[in-house]
């Protein structure tokens, strides 16, 4: 029997609203490493890159926890109350806290917004890939997760257009910030529009769920311990140093280019776009644990090669930021086609949430380390990036002791 969530129009319903949720969800993640530099030079009255370098890594250190809590949280509800409530509720928690930094006055007070907003931003990952995989027949996930994967980096290409245009100062940040407010509409056309999923209505009708009892049961306790592995070393190599190359640039740039954060945020995007299409291309063509292990490989030659060669700002670091964002982020998708198929439907939302973002934890040390060894390094975002990138390594190791899903079905 066909319901109202498995005709045509119900499918690409929940794509568009999935897609635009985790784009609005990139934009907003990509708008602070525009308009770190310029709003904590403005709030600690410093132009040092020493201190600026050290209350980065905090903050992302406080966004990164809370997109962890966030991914336990709403992924818990989406597996309660459904996909599209709890999504429309994690958009509403990140719009209006992004737009709250507007009125920081403290380096902890963006800290604190950050935090809050990151909260949404972390269940709104877990909820989209659900909806999408659960509507979607089989031989579409690939194809599927790719989009889901590049949406993320569409918006981090939007904000780079923006800045671009409009350069970041210490006098437009709070701007930048107040747009975030956008997305709050696009939690009113969900409500509105989108169907639930089919196959949690029908997953639900088989007694209560206890997702969290069972994701760390006897039979899926390893699978998911593995799956925040899988999750941390490709979030750790991003936030704990490939975020940073706006910062990088516009220390080299010596603020003799303005736009040149957002020049960089554009072109490492617009690589990580193409990049989620190879990541989860890749992952469907050679199998799920051969695939991870050659993202790796070359994710940590390519950051090796950018970090340990380039010195000035100029052709060099454009085509180097170009294949590190390719490359670094085609685990985003890799990742919404394999932890799907970890998880039965009635805990797939809080397997894959507190998979993905505990994996935000790790990388909350990382941002941290990052920004003591900027410090350490008096204020070099490229030694500091060398050593944080050498988590790909660890990726190479784990992958083996993980399940192979290639060409099963999604679970139910």
């Amino acid at each position: 029997m066909t319901t109202q969530s498995d005709t045509p129009r119900a499918k690409w319903l929940v794509l568009t609203a999935a897609f635009l949720g985790w784009m609005f969800d990139g934009l907003e993640m990509g708008m602070f490493p525009v308009v770190a530099r310029p709003a904590l030079q403005e709030l600690l009255s410093t132009t040092s890159d020493q201190q600026v370098g050290m209350w980065m890594g905090y903050i992302t250190a406080l966004f990164l926890l809370g997109a962890a809590g966030g991914g336990l949280v709403f992924g818990w509800l989406g597996d309660k109350i459904g996909r599209v409530r709890a999504m429309t509720a994690s958009i509403l928690v990140y719009s209006i806290f992004t737009g709250a930094c507007y009125f920081s006055q403290e380096a902890w007070h963006l800290g604190a917004f950050r935090f809050m907003a990151a909260l949404g931003m972390g269940g709104e990952w877990s909820l989209g890939v659900a909806l999408v995989v659960e509507a979607w027949p089989d031989d579409k996930r690939p194809l599927m997760a790719g989009v889901v994967g590049a949406a993320a980096n569409v918006g981090n290409a939007l904000i780079g257009v923006v800045t671009w245009v409009f350069p970041v100062s210490a006098y437009s940040w709070r701007w930048v910030m107040l747009g975030g407010v956008t997305p709050a509409f696009l939690a009113l056309f969900i409500i509105m529009l989108v169907p639930e999923s089919h196959r949690w209505q029908e997953s639900v009708k088989q007694g209560k769920a206890n997702p969290l009892r069972e994701i760390f049961g006897a039979k899926l306790w390893k699978t998911t311990l593995l799956a925040i592995v899988f999750s941390s070393v490709a979030l750790i190599g991003t936030w704990g140093s490939v975020q940073w190359l706006p910062l990088w640039a516009a220390q080299m740039a010596d603020e003799t280019m303005p736009q040149v954060k957002g020049i960089t945020m554009l072109v490492m995007s617009l690589g990580a776009i193409v990049g989620c299409f190879f990541g989860s291309w890749i992952g469907a063509r050679l199998g799920r644990r051969p695939a991870y292990f050659i993202l790796c490989a070359i994710s940590l030659i390519s950051c090796a090669v950018l970090f340990r060669t380039v010195s000035t700002f100029g052709l060099k670091f454009m085509i180097g930021t170009f294949i590190v964002g390719l490359v670094t982020a085609t685990f985003y998708g890799w990742l919404p086609l394999y932890l799907p198929e970890l998880f039965p439907t009635r805990a797939r939302t809080t397997g894959q949430g507190l998979s993905f973002n505990a994996g935000r934890i790790f990388a909350a040390i990382g941002a941290i380390t990052q920004g003591q060894l900027v410090n350490h390094f008096d204020g070099s975002y490229a030694e500091a990036g060398a050593i944080v990138t050498m988590i790909y390594l660890v990726g190479m190791v784990f992958i083996w002791f993980g399940r192979e899903t290639k060409d099963l079905p999604l679970p139910e």
